[in-house]
């Protein structure tokens, strides 16, 4: 188990990027859908981004607070999800789609905004860099440097991390996932409702997945593997954009 100090540590870097990751990936599912022809999140105030209307108690706090206590584990979460009512939209096969995609895509977004970021900090003071390259990390003396610059390098790379991993693992094909709906929304018909029905197993499924995860290795390859892959590929192409060198 990690301690305490490291877990306050941690928690203390990744709380605002994770809330960010969460709420807006639920208001970007909510903003499509309004503009597919469903008011509904609308109509609820969940067409904000008001962290107080998109928190679920499990998700957002409990669930992400034991990750950070199992020892090497993995690391999830969510947010309240938007209520979407497919009968009001326009086409709703392909508008359901559509708002699927909203959520990881503006996970996409941010992991991309948070690496230009973290290439902007680099460029400003290059010492950033090289605190991430060394195995003992430790703090400059330069207040500046110590106080605004390197807190906000950490929490753009945290947010580089944890929107890879919400995009990633949200496009499991399995629905309620969104990459479920996606599926769902590009399957015929019949296929689509054969999909349907697993929604109310998925997250037993997924439950599954996680318990059996040591002997099957899908839940660690997205939380590890491929996000870290993933997460480094976009770090070090916004910094060789900023003409920075490497990356961390």
């Amino acid at each position: 188990m990690n301690s305490l100090p490291q877990i306050l540590h941690t928690i203390s870097y990744m709380a605002l990027p994770l809330l960010f990751a969460m709420v807006l990936h639920e208001y970007a599912h909510g903003w499509v859908a309004n503009r597919c022809g469903d008011p509904t999140a609308k109509l609820q105030g969940r067409l904000t981004m008001n962290p107080l209307a998109h928190i679920d108690p499990f998700g957002t706090v409990i669930l992400p607070l034991l990750c950070l206590l199992m020892p090497g584990g993995f690391f999830l979460g969510w947010a309240k999800p938007v209520p979407i009512d497919p009968r009001l939209m326009h086409q709703p096969r392909r508008d359901m789609a559509l708002v699927a995609v909203a959520g990881p895509a503006m996970n996409l977004a941010l992991a991309i905004g948070s690496a230009l970021l973290f290439a902007l900090l680099v460029s400003i003071d290059p010492t950033i860099e090289s605190y991430w390259s060394k195995s003992e990390k430790t703090l400059p003396s330069d207040t500046w440097h110590a106080m605004f610059l390197l807190p906000i390098a950490v929490m753009s790379v945290y947010s580089v991390l944890i929107n890879v991993l919400l995009m990633l693992f949200n496009l499991l094909p399995l629905p309620p996932l969104d990459g479920g709906r996606i599926l769902t929304s590009l399957l015929p018909a019949t296929a689509a409702r054969g999909l349907m029905r697993v929604e109310p197993y998925g997250m037993l499924i997924l439950v599954g997945l996680i318990i059996f995860d040591p002997q099957i290795h899908v839940i660690h390859t997205i939380t590890s593997t491929l996000t870290h892959s993933l997460s480094n590929t976009i770090l070090s192409t916004a910094v060789g954009l900023g003409g920075a060198g490497d990356t961390p």
